[in-house]
C-alpha cells in the first residue's frame, strides 16, 4: 500500500528535523541548538529578569563533554543570581578566526534575537582561556569581564606552536613571526583601554599551563598596561580536578558583580 505524499513529506521533514537537533549533556537543564551548524546551549537563569536583557557568563571550551559537573556549584550560584550561561562548539580552534567568528555569530543569536545583554562575562577554563580571550581582545565593548581557572593565555606555552599553527593555516615559523597577531597575551591593549576587569585561579604546580607563562605573565602585562587583574593562586595545586579550583567564591563574585544588567535606554533616548 503506498503511503499518501503528504505523509512521506511530514516523515521526511520530522526525520530531518530530528538530525538537526543536536544532542549534548548539561549540568543543569538548559537549551540546546544549531548555530552556523556548531551545537550551542543556553542554561537559563532560574528567574528570568522583567523587561530587562538578560545577563550572561561565556563558558568555554564548550567540546562534547564540557561543561561538565565540576562546573555545577557554580553554575548554580549564577542561575540562582539571574544569569544564564552559554556556549558554543568551535572545537580545538585554539583561538583562530575561524573559532571567533563562531563566537560572533553566537553573540549576534543572543543579543540580537534572544534578548542578552550587550556584554558577557567570560569563563574560561584550561584551553577555553584561548578561546574567550582572543575573541574577547578583538570584541572589548562586548565584554563585561574575564574568568579563569587555569586558563590558557599564551600560545606559545600551550598547545605551543607546532600544534596551533596548522588552526591557524600557519606554519609554526609563520606563526611564530606574526605571533602578536593572535597570541592574548600579546593583544591585551584593548581590554585595558576598555576597563575590562580579569580574574583568574591558576595553581603554582601547574605543569600543563604553567601559571608564570600563562596567568602570571597576564597580570603583569595586563597591569603595565593600566588594567586591573585579580590572581588567586592556591599552593601546591596543578593542572587538575582540586574542588577548590570550580568552587571558587572569589570566582563567583568577580562574575556575580561585573555581570551586566544594564536597562535598555528609554524610547527616544
Amino acid at each position: 500500500m503506498k503511503k499518501p505524499l503528504a505523509l512521506i513529506l511530514s516523515i521526511a521533514l520530522a526525520l530531518g528535523a530530528a538530525a538537526a537537533t543536536p544532542e549534548k549533556n548539561l549540568p543543569l537543564p538548559g537549551e540546546v541548538f544549531l548555530v552556523k551548524g556548531r551545537t550551542a546551549f543556553v542554561i537559563p537563569p532560574a528567574k528570568p529578569p522583567a523587561g530587562t536583557p538578560i545577563p550572561w557568563v561565556w563558558y568555554a571550551p564548550t567540546l562534547p563533554n564540557l561543561p561538565g559537573d565540576a562546573e555545577k556549584w557554580m553554575f548554580e550560584r549564577f542561575t540562582a543570581a539571574g544569569i544564564a550561561i552559554v556556549g558554543i562548539d568551535v572545537g580545538e580552534s585554539h583561538g583562530n578566526p575561524d573559532g571567533q567568528a563562531l563566537y560572533s555569530a553566537l553573540y549576534a543569536e543572543l543579543t540580537g534575537k534572544r534578548g542578552f545583554a550587550a556584554k558577557a562575562v567570560l569563563l574560561g577554563r584550561s584551553r577555553g582561556g584561548l578561546m574567550t580571550l582572543a575573541w574577547a581582545a578583538a570584541n572589548p565593548g562586548k565584554v563585561a569581564g574575564f574568568a579563569g581557572i587555569y586558563p590558557v593565555c599564551n600560545l606559545a606555552s600551550y598547545p605551543g606552536l607546532a600544534r596551533a599553527s596548522g588552526d591557524y593555516g600557519l606554519t609554526p615559523e609563520e606563526l611564530a613571526a606574526r605571533l602578536a597577531e593572535h597570541n592574548p597575551v600579546d593583544r591585551l591593549a584593548p581590554l585595558a583601554k576598555a576597563g575590562v576587569p580579569l580574574f583568574a585561579i591558576h595553581g603554582d604546580r601547574d605543569a600543563t599551563v604553567p601559571l608564570d607563562l600563562n596567568s602570571g605573565l597576564m597580570r603583569t602585562r595586563y597591569e603595565a598596561l593600566g588594567g586591573k587583574m585579580e590572581l588567586v593562586v592556591p599552593a601546591g595545586q596543578g593542572h587538575n580536578m582540586w574542588p577548590g579550583f570550580f568552587q571558587c567564591e572569589p570566582l563567583v563574585e568577580f562574575v556575580l558583580a561585573r555581570a551586566d544588567r544594564t536597562k535598555p535606554p528609554a524610547p527616544g533616548r
